[in-house]
């Protein structure tokens, strides 16, 4: 299972702009015209720990040239994965990634306490991903 996890989290970094992405913005535009989103096209519930995983970055939106939010691999691309605990409203992260630094998953995450959601944004995220969570596909 860990090794399915590992290829399907480096496909997903691999993909880069290519693949489809729906991103969902999750908080409202801040006062630096940046605005957080999550990419419901890869949110799963990971079958091992029960956590949601899932992708966010951080977009301009209207901004030209175009600035995210974008996935791994793409030359606007800044976020990070995370693994949410709904029932204990609680984030570990994965790893994260930029233009310059490709995404590497901790390997370690299973077994990370993770720690709670404290800002606006973090809540923000919970909020909009933990409601649909038991629609999500366990992997």
């Amino acid at each position: 299972m860990r090794a399915a996890l590992a290829i399907a989290l480096a496909a997903l970094a691999a993909a880069g702009v290519a693949q489809a992405e729906t991103w969902k913005a999750y908080t409202p535009v801040n006062d630096k015209g940046l605005q957080w989103s999550y990419d419901a096209d890869y949110s799963y519930r990971d079958a091992q720990t029960g956590r949601i995983v899932v992708l966010q970055a951080i977009g301009k939106p209207g901004s030209e040239p175009r600035m995210g939010p974008a996935g791994p691999g793409a030359p606007d691309g800044v976020g990070f994965v995370y693994a949410l605990d709904c029932n204990a409203g609680a984030l570990v992260s994965l790893g994260g990634y930029t233009p310059k630094k490709p995404l590497e998953i901790a390997a370690n995450w299973r077994k990370a306490k993770g720690r709670r959601a404290e800002t606006a944004d973090d809540k923000a995220l919970l909020a909009a991903i933990c409601p649909g969570a038991d629609q999500l596909a366990a992997r």
